[in-house]
């Protein structure tokens, strides 16, 4: 398990007036959460558009009260407890997702209010890196979470929800399959929880 920086809150949820310090023009808003690679190949490595400012206010992963991403994955037999990652994650929540071999990082560091708020430069130049990571890396599979960003990202307009034919993309290893699942915020009407574990659970079988 790789090491990352504290809350920068302290360990307590921010308030309203915490979140507008946290949009910055930061690139390294928050830390990848990535499994020792020495422990084995990574299972699967989760990859969000950008940090929301909750998120970048606790440097925890999909952190926001209300987005559906943990209770999806814990739904869908990711993880064995649903993780409250409201005012950061816990010890025992990062030894528990190294130990399944679940990686967890961003195309775009910075962060914002809104995913519609990064520019296509930002999203195909993530792509790049993303593409540069995955090569490193090498994880069994990759879930990109959000269709939209990935077209632009990737430059795949046409793209639809599920697995990739990965060989479209320039330099991605062959060996890594490549998922897009939808985006887990509440502001994503078309899905819910159970529609969300539902995919989740496609892409876990695969990996």
């Amino acid at each position: 398990m790789t090491e990352r920086r504290p809350s920068p809150l302290g360990g307590r949820k921010p308030t309203r007036q915490d979140l507008p310090r946290f949009a910055s023009a930061n690139a390294d808003a928050l830390d990848d959460v990535l499994p020792d690679p020495a422990a084995g190949q990574m299972r699967l490595l989760i990859v969000g558009v950008n940090p929301g400012l909750w998120t970048a206010a606790v440097n925890a992963p999909f952190a926001r009260p209300g987005n559906r991403f943990w209770p999806a994955l814990h739904r869908a037999g990711l993880t064995e407890w649903l993780i409250d990652a409201s005012a950061g994650l816990q010890a025992a929540d990062e030894r528990h997702l190294a130990e399944q071999k679940i990686g967890i990082t961003n195309l775009v560091g910075r962060a914002t209010v809104r995913a519609d708020e990064l520019t296509k430069d930002e999203l195909r130049t993530g792509a790049e890196r993303l593409v540069e990571r995955v090569a490193q890396l090498r994880p069994r599979t990759v879930a990109i979470a959000g269709i939209t960003a990935y077209r632009v990202a990737f430059q795949q307009p046409k793209a639809v929800l599920g697995e990739q034919p990965s060989e479209a993309l320039s330099g991605w290893p062959a060996s890594t399959g490549l998922w897009v699942v939808p985006q887990p915020s509440g502001l994503n009407a078309h899905e819910n929880i159970a529609t969300l574990a539902e995919k989740w659970r496609a892409v876990w079988q695969c990996s």
